[in-house]
């Protein structure tokens, strides 16, 4: 017999209700009716070469490996092991990937940065994608872990999806909330719609643009070695088109940064209730 949900639970499942019937709306209003497929894209195009693009893939690798080797030698110096050890060199890696977005737009080929907007703008655009990301993510979710199980693959959630679950220090604890609510979405999304996105929108067929970086995005949740993190591969690269449709449809990055924010929050909020992965 299934235990009662907590008081907690219970809030955080109606919040979810919530969400998903507010989705849908959102969803329909500006992303399905004619009108809102009518608005045309916002997003400038980056005229810069291929060998400038080259640069700015080679310094966000750099940047990724070597300040992610710091943090790991740093760990062990510091005697850290186990999660804490996991948490650092994530860390690290997320601090690189930003490390080498900064050198290469900032110093290797300066450009102009993207059009500001209003906070508030960013905020409630960012909740919007979330809230219309969040029925077809769903939805997208069970069917693929249905066939993951009728293919007789695993169906583990992410690493750090169970690290969170299995930390009792509240530091430890605090890094990762910080880590996966801020510099993980700023990080990720610099480089994935930022960078990869932005450059391919205008030389590829426009789904080959979607859909490239997305997958990328998607395979650097799963551990390929033990499969842990597969059952949010498809999930994932659902989420990264929204992210991109909207980097696309607003022009502004900071859309997509408080979307990608609004998920990895909900995210815990879902765990920390108990509800699952």
């Amino acid at each position: 017999m299934t235990p009662p949900l907590s008081a907690f639970a219970t809030l955080v499942l109606v919040f979810e209700l919530g969400c998903v019937a507010a989705g849908l709306v959102l969803l329909w209003r500006h992303g399905l009716s004619p009108a809102a497929r009518a608005e045309p894209p916002r997003l400038r195009a980056w005229d810069a070469p291929w060998p400038g693009f080259l640069t700015f893939a080679a310094s966000v690798l750099l940047g990724t490996f070597l300040i992610a080797a710091l943090a790991g030698l740093a760990a062990r110096q510091a005697g850290l092991a186990g999660h804490a050890a996991t948490i650092a060199n994530g860390a690290g890696a997320q601090l690189g990937m930003l490390l080498g977005v900064f050198l290469h737009h900032r110093v290797l080929a300066p450009a102009a940065g993207h059009p500001r907007a209003p906070a508030g703008m960013l905020l409630r655009s960012g909740v919007a994608v979330f809230l219309a990301a969040l029925p077809p993510l769903l939805l997208t979710a069970q069917l693929w872990e249905f066939a993951l199980r009728a293919a007789g693959l695993p169906t583990a959630r992410q690493d750090l999806i169970r690290i969170l679950t299995e930390i009792e220090s509240p530091i430890l604890l605090a890094a990762m909330v910080i880590l996966a609510v801020l510099i993980a979405p700023l990080t990720e999304e610099l480089v994935f719609r930022g960078g990869v996105f932005r450059y391919l929108r205008t030389r590829w067929p426009r789904w080959a643009a979607l859909l490239l970086p997305s997958v990328f995005f998607a395979a650097l949740h799963v551990n390929w070695s033990t499969l842990e993190g597969l059952s949010s591969a498809l999930p994932l690269v659902v989420l990264a088109v929204f992210f991109s449709l909207a980097y696309e449809r607003t022009g502004h990055l900071g859309t997509a940064v408080v979307a990608h924010a609004c998920f990895n929050l909900n995210t815990l909020l879902v765990l920390f209730a108990g509800l699952g992965p």
